[in-house]
């Protein structure tokens, strides 16, 4: 709420200084981008996967920075079988397991990005559209998109500078993103 005000405070000034003719420096962020670590220790062959999807929410997201192993708010995993999904405890802290065998029938990067966007406060959204990052493998094998859409990356945008509440941050597991992995063709 502090930082609200005197963010209000700052637009204010400004334009009291506009209508006045007087011109004022445009003040930094009233506050500093939230950082979450994460730890790919886990990870297995996909910890450069997971640098990659944090590099995408980096770039499409403001108050939030994913950095890599300063800490354990959110931890990944590589497992066999049994689908990727996330479990976020709250926005922002969690853990995301990438399952092998569905990345190697879809996106390993639009998996990771999709399992982070669960920890970022971001639903499923099983609309079929490659679009939308959120939509997982209801896309289809042949979706490849691993970037959020503008409004999803806005919505994060939001959860991190406090304009909106996740609806339940309280543990929530993500599974079902992606359909099961289909059965070897004989």
């Amino acid at each position: 709420m502090t930082s609200r005000l005197s963010r209000l405070a700052v637009a204010l000034v400004a334009t009291a200084g506009a209508t006045l003719g007087v011109t004022v420096a445009n003040p930094a962020p009233a506050s500093a981008a939230m950082t979450i670590c994460y730890n790919t220790s886990q990870a297995g062959s996909y910890a450069g996967t997971a640098n990659q999807a944090a590099s995408i929410w980096n770039n499409a997201t403001v108050n939030l920075t994913l950095s890599a192993n300063c800490g354990s708010n959110l931890r990944i995993y590589q497992i066999t079988g049994g689908g990727s999904y996330a479990v976020r405890t709250s926005l922002g802290n969690g853990r995301v397991y990438i399952d092998t065998q569905q990345a190697a029938q879809y996106s390993p990067l639009r998996i990771m990005t999709h399992e982070i966007g669960h920890i970022l406060g971001l639903p499923d959204n099983y609309n079929g559209n490659c679009a939308i990052l959120m939509s997982g493998g209801s896309a289809g094998t042949g979706c490849t998109n691993p970037y959020p859409s503008t409004a999803e990356a806005n919505r994060v945008s939001n959860l991190f500078a406090g304009t909106f509440s996740a609806t339940d941050r309280s543990a929530d597991i993500f599974r079902d993103s992606w359909p099961a992995a289909l059965a070897p063709v004989s």
